[in-house]
This record gives C-alpha cells, sequence and structure tokens, in this order.
C-alpha cells in the first residue's frame, strides 16, 4: 500500500493587534501596572511601542513573560526576536520588533523610570 498524501495545513496569518495580546497575557497573570508609551510620533526610535508592567517577586515577572511567550506563539505564532533577563528576573526585556515588553520587579521599576525617560511620548495606563 502507498502512503497516503495529507494536505499542508494553510496557516493564515494573525490578523489582531499584538499589543492587545501581550496586555491581555499581562492581565491574565495578573500583572500590575501596566503601562503603554506610544512611540510612534518620536524621531529616531526603532519600535513602535514599550509595554512595560510589574510583577510581585521574581516568579511572578517570570511567570507573565513565560505567560506573554506562550500566548503570541499560540495565537500569533510569533516569538521575541531577543529575550534579556531571564537570569535574575528583576527586568525582564521581550523584543517582538515594533514592540518592547519590559517586565519589572517593583524595586528595579522605580529605579529605572522608563515612562519618565519618554515623557514626551503618549502613555496610557491601565
Amino acid at each position: 500500500m502507498g502512503k497516503r498524501k495529507v494536505a499542508a495545513k494553510s496557516v493564515e496569518p494573525f490578523k489582531g493587534d499584538i499589543a492587545e495580546l501581550i496586555i491581555q497575557a499581562l492581565m491574565e497573570k495578573k500583572g500590575e501596572d501596566i503601562t503603554i508609551i506610544n512611540l510612534k510620533k518620536i524621531n529616531h526610535v526603532y519600535f513602535d511601542k514599550f509595554i512595560i508592567c510589574s510583577g510581585t517577586s521574581r516568579t511572578h515577572v517570570e511567570t507573565l513573560s513565560d505567560y506573554v511567550q506562550e500566548v503570541t506563539k499560540r495565537e500569533a505564532n510569533i516569538r521575541p526576536a531577543f529575550l534579556e533577563g531571564m537570569m535574575n528576573g528583576e527586568w525582564v526585556l521581550l523584543d517582538y520588533f515594533d514592540i518592547i515588553v519590559h517586565i519589572f520587579q517593583p524595586e528595579t521599576r522605580n529605579f529605572y523610570r522608563l515612562e519618565s525617560l519618554w515623557n514626551d511620548a503618549e502613555i496610557k495606563h491601565l
């Protein structure tokens, strides 16, 4: 008997908003103080948005990061181009090309105060 041919499954590109998908994932895992910084109108910036969030502990920061990666892979078939900070869990950065996700422990977020560095951008607190 010959092998049966199986038609290749066509995967449609994700048509939703990746930023909204990331925000929903952060909210589902109880991310705190979620802030979106829209950088589209700022000259010489290579990305469109920062999404900033706090986790209550190293474990929470890792959980938030893992869940964002899981959801974006499952729903939109994308992975971050770059991942930084998982070793210490104080500040994790996920690079989704046009969107940079920062997940902090509160002390580290307060120290770096990214929102104040971009005060000329549109900032939305959820």
